[in-house]
């Protein structure tokens, strides 16, 4: 009873009031899809932050579990010293191994006209440059290095570049720093949105699947120095030790690639072995595919048997979802993000239909 009379009945929302806040709805939305893309390069920074930091985290806990004069060392101070190792590392790559990898990549540039000479001899290749002048097209193209300015949109477009990239890598070396080190608390505060009920449950998922993603990515990073060292010392024995540096820096990031990454590699570097003999290019051939065999059944199930367990045909869709979505940072992120998704369901959903 109010004061003016008895309430009336609610009033019937008709199709005019659905489809009124219906249509705010999907505005909203959009706007907020419209946000998410507008801040998506941001979004793969703070990604590929948390992914190094789990990948470091491992190196931390063991520095952590040392001791210095008879107590042990902080969390803090071991984020210090793990940070610094990897950019004093890095300052060296590129200090030491950097111009030579650039020196190197100018000499393929600048032998690759003589190479599509070779290539002119061969009759089907030179039936079709008789037809579509490809041969002369390449080589003017690659000549007057204008494929190298077309990769960024000239020398300003370069140098924007340079900058953003450099720009993007400072970021990203922040937030792995911070992330680092509040990751136990970034852990728990996560945990804390779970129902108390379920905490527990939870709190030891997500660990199995940070130990996980750090295993891995600290994983792929030893694989892909085997790679490369691997390759650097065949290179020299082969006879391609002019382009060895460049071609085993080339191989050891597409080793990051799953699946994929390795037969790019081999085809890149037998490619540019055939060039300098037909027996130089099927020795080049040979041995990465023996050396792919060896990877993928020695090398890799050793490395990750306690960080992922991802069956080879989830680990190529992964791989191929990842790649295009975010290109090769989505081809990197994609096995460990498959191995907790697989994780989730083996332990949430296959466990509730066996339990019902």
């Amino acid at each position: 009873m109010t004061r003016g009379g008895q309430s009336g009945a609610p009033l019937a929302h008709g199709p005019f009031y659905w489809g009124i806040f219906g249509g705010l709805g999907a505005l909203t939305a959009y706007w907020l899809f419209g946000l998410l893309i507008s801040i998506s390069s941001i979004l793969v920074l703070i990604v590929m932050a948390l992914f190094l930091a789990a990948g470091l985290n491992p190196l931390v806990e063991w520095c952590m579990r040392r001791q210095l004069r008879g107590r042990r060392i902080g969390r803090a101070w071991s984020v210090v010293a793990v940070i610094s190792l990897v950019i004093a590392t890095l300052a060296l790559f590129v200090a030491a191994i950097a111009p030579v990898i650039g020196d190197q990549i100018a000499l393929i540039t600048e032998s690759a006209p003589g190479w599509l000479d070779q290539l002119q001899q061969n009759e089907r290749i030179q039936q079709w440059n008789d037809d579509y002048a490809i041969i002369e097209k390449a080589k003017d193209y690659i000549s007057d290095g204008e494929f190298t300015q077309s990769l960024f949109g000239g020398v300003l477009g370069f140098g924007i570049a340079v900058l953003s990239a450099l720009g993007s890598t400072f970021i990203v070396i922040v937030l792995t720093l911070y992330f680092l080190a509040s990751l136990p608390t970034i852990k728990d505060a996560l945990y804390r949105l779970a129902p108390a009920s379920r905490r527990a449950r939870v709190t030891s998922l997500g660990d199995r699947i940070v130990a996980g993603v750090g295993g891995y990515v600290s994983g792929a990073f030893v694989v892909s120095i085997c790679a490369a060292l691997t390759s650097l010392v065949f290179l020299f024995v082969v006879g391609l030790g002019e382009y060895a540096v460049a071609l085993s820096f080339v191989v050891g990031l597409l080793s990051l690639i799953p699946m994929v990454g390795a037969t790019i590699a081999m085809v890149i570097v037998s490619a540019i072995g055939l060039t300098q003999s037909v027996t130089t290019g099927l020795i080049c051939l040979v041995f990465y595919l023996a050396y792919q065999q060896v990877e993928n059944y020695l090398i890799y199930p050793q490395v990750m048997k306690k960080s992922v367990d991802v069956p080879g045909s989830v680990t190529l869709i992964a791989a191929l979802i990842g790649a295009a979505l975010l290109g090769v940072v989505g081809a990197l992120m994609a096995v460990p993000v498959a191995a907790a998704i697989l994780l989730i369901v083996r332990e949430v959903l296959v466990k509730r239909q066996d339990a019902s």
